[in-house]
């Protein structure tokens, strides 16, 4: 118990001797402490593609074609035989073009090119330096000090100056 009282009182006594103040200090150099951060971004973009798609049944051909096939094949049948032979040739010759025409006339020609668009996407890097803080070198009363700051502080930095006898 009695230690802890003596070991109070010069605590006391030491402390009632300290000197506590603000000083300036000037500064020798500042450098910046930099990151290289990566900000990726997405760049979209719309192309345009060719698509091969069957092409669609053509009604209108396939009634076409029959009255083609008939017209054409009623003209040659005429010209076979003699007498009645050739309306009868004829009315065959119309009824046979007739159907080959409109299955000619109704079948898919193949198949269309149609253009769709498409949209891309691709990441794209950013890179950004970043100033994260500062190095900095000062001196007060003739001694060197270093130091990191989150700001940079100019010419002179603000110091609080603590003295305490030995």
């Amino acid at each position: 118990m009695q230690q802890t009282s003596i070991a109070l009182a010069l605590l006391v006594l030491a402390w009632s001797d300290a000197r506590a103040f603000e000083a300036f200090a000037n500064v020798e150099s500042v450098t910046p402490l930099t990151e290289t951060l990566n900000r990726p971004t997405q760049d979209c973009w719309t192309e345009y593609q060719q698509i091969t798609q069957p092409a669609p049944a053509q009604r209108e051909h396939g009634l076409l074609g029959a009255l083609i096939g008939g017209v054409a094949g009623g003209l040659l049948g005429s010209r076979i035989g003699e007498g009645s032979g050739k309306v009868a040739a004829g009315a065959v010759g119309a009824g046979v073009g007739a159907i080959v025409g409109e299955r000619l006339g109704s079948q898919q020609s193949g198949t269309s090119l149609t253009t769709m668009p498409v949209q891309r996407c691709q990441q794209v890097d950013h890179y950004e330096t970043v100033i994260t803080g500062y190095t900095v070198i000062y001196e007060y009363n003739g001694q060197r000090f270093s130091t990191r700051l989150p700001y940079n502080p100019g010419s002179q930095l603000g110091v609080n100056v603590s003295v305490t006898p030995r």
